[in-house]
């Protein structure tokens, strides 16, 4: 069979399995937000530590090394990517927006007020496809930087960020039972411009990265309170 199967890629494809799970949930009947959520954030947790798995085996070709590349941002499109915009669907459906305009028979402000959230999803999509691939074609210039300064730096908002953005709206509307369908598409504007925008971000270290997974946590037991 073509392809890597060895542990170096394992987490890279749980991780797409969780968020291939996150749409399929957040897209079936009227939608379950909080489900996606939940896969959400644990392919966010695969993801930190997939880079870290795949470089404690030694002597990897170059051909491991660049499946490994190009696998996790396939991933991260599919989790990163689609599946927020899938959550953001799931949260109109059960706001009851799509239901009142199918009942109408011309187009009102809310039918134009819908394709406009729309527009915002596909450009989402779109940014994190730019973003990755961006990332992708610019690897042998962050090594290069790297041996020059000591530090690597990302250009634009890691995709990964929405594993701890959108998570956050969907706190605030458990505990505030406010209507944010429309909110939540109006941050994932802002992350994708970010996603796109000419920044230098460096990559955390091991203490941002640790701060990080505490706030993942934070989340994901303030989630849980949902499910429970």
């Amino acid at each position: 069979m073509i392809g890597v199967y060895d542990y170096t890629v394992i987490l890279t494809y749980l991780s797409m399995v969780s968020g291939a799970i996150g749409i399929l949930i957040s897209m079936t009947g009227v939608g379950h937000p909080y489900g996606g959520i939940f896969f959400l954030m644990l392919s966010g947790l695969l993801d930190g530590f997939d880079g870290k798995v795949a470089r404690t085996k030694q002597g990897r070709t170059k051909f491991e090394k660049d499946f490994g590349v190009q696998i996790d941002s396939f991933s991260d499109l599919i989790c990163f990517g689609i599946l927020p915009v899938a959550i953001g669907a799931a949260q109109l459906r059960r706001s009851g927006i799509f239901i009142e305009i199918m009942k109408k028979d011309e187009y009102g402000d809310q039918f134009w007020m819908l394709m406009i959230i729309l527009t915002i999803g596909v450009f989402y999509i779109l940014a994190a496809l730019i973003r990755l691939a961006y990332f992708n074609s610019t690897v042998q210039m962050r090594e290069d930087e790297k041996e020059k300064t000591g530090h690597t730096y990302y250009v634009g908002l890691p995709v990964t960020s929405a594993a701890l953005i959108f998570p956050i709206i969907h706190i605030i509307h458990f505990y505030t039972k406010a209507n944010l369908a429309v909110f939540y598409f109006m941050v994932m504007l802002v992350v994708a411009i970010l996603f796109v925008a000419n920044i230098k971000i460096r990559k955390p270290g091991k203490l941002i990265f640790s701060i990080m997974v505490l706030i993942g946590v934070g989340e994901f037991i303030a989630l849980l309170t949902v499910f429970i």
